[in-house]
């Protein structure tokens, strides 16, 4: 299924509560005043597009309007759509492995967002494509976390780098770079924990796991992911922004994105911390973690039925 067909399909629920209801507002209006934009306003802010986001679009439309230069109402929908292809057009990028071997990706993000399964899924990915993968269960406050990345590891065949429940999980980390280098891996995916009610220790320990990473291998690690789950709303503007100001965030996978009607948080939270989204989660299959392509991702949001 080519992409834009797969994000037709899993933007179902968004566009529902997105677009669909844009369209219904502007159905019939003849002009562009105050009330339509209220309303406008509350959609973008009520499908998590978000209230700075939102706030400068309808500022951006109002001052259009003013120069006389968007009177028509029918217009609007085009108009929108260019100015969200536009805040994804400024770091729009993909993932690219072949820049060093090992490839180091630390993968971050809070318990419960899909983290451990999304490097389940990019194990899967790149054993698919030939590569050499290593895994390293950096998460070492859950022993489940452990045991369900050993299960990961095993069902795609990549090894896993693990310690005892308890364990430092940079000393993890040091294992896990230097068996890379060792072993001449292709890529290496670092889990880590993601205990939020503890978030001042979880940075620093996160800190100090990239520190580690980097004296081992300089300049790694290569990409820090950050998964976020679609269906959190808000809460993942708040995860994208402490874990950025926290460790620096290089790279979004954004899971759960086809069963949720709040998929308009993605614009938000690239416009806000101007990171790439790298892969979205668009089914539970295992092939089911797909490139992110801006330019589809507006085309099935906006597309006619």
């Amino acid at each position: 299924m080519a992409i834009l067909d797969i994000f037709k399909k899993g933007l179902e629920k968004t566009k529902g509560g997105f677009v669909a209801k844009v369209e219904s507002l502007l159905l019939g209006k003849k002009q562009i005043d105050k009330g339509l934009l209220d309303e406008l306003e509350e959609i973008l802010i009520s499908a998590d597009v978000g209230v700075k986001t939102t706030t400068a679009l309808i500022k951006r439309i109002e001052e259009k309007v003013q120069r006389r230069e968007l009177d028509d109402p029918a217009k609007l929908i085009a108009y929108l759509k260019g100015e969200i292809r536009d805040i994804f057009s400024r770091v729009d990028s993909r993932l690219d492995i072949e820049s060093s071997k090992p490839f180091v990706i630390l993968v971050i993000g809070v318990n419960g967002a899909g983290k451990t399964t999304t490097i389940g899924k990019l194990a899967h990915r790149y054993k698919k494509e030939g590569k050499e993968v290593l895994l390293a269960a950096g998460d070492t406050f859950r022993a489940a976390a452990i045991e369900q990345l050993e299960a990961w590891g095993s069902r795609v065949g990549a090894d896993v780098i693990r310690q005892k429940p308890g364990a430092d999980p940079s000393a993890v980390a040091f294992d896990a770079v230097s068996a890379a280098k060792q072993r001449g891996t292709d890529v290496l995916i670092i889990d880590t924990a993601g205990r939020l009610h503890t978030k001042v220790n979880l940075m620093e320990e996160l800190k100090k796991v990239k520190r580690v990473i980097g004296n081992v291998l300089p300049v790694a690690p290569h990409e820090t992911l950050l998964v976020l789950d679609a269906t959190n709303g808000q809460n993942a503007v708040s995860q994208a922004r402490l874990f950025n100001e926290g460790i620096g965030v290089s790279g979004l996978i954004i899971t759960k994105l086809d069963g949720t009607a709040k998929g308009g948080i993605v614009i938000g939270i690239v416009d806000e911390f101007k990171i790439p989204i790298r892969m979205a989660g668009m089914g539970e299959g295992m092939d089911d973690l797909i490139d992110f392509n801006a330019s589809e991702f507006v085309d099935a949001l906006f597309a006619k039925e």
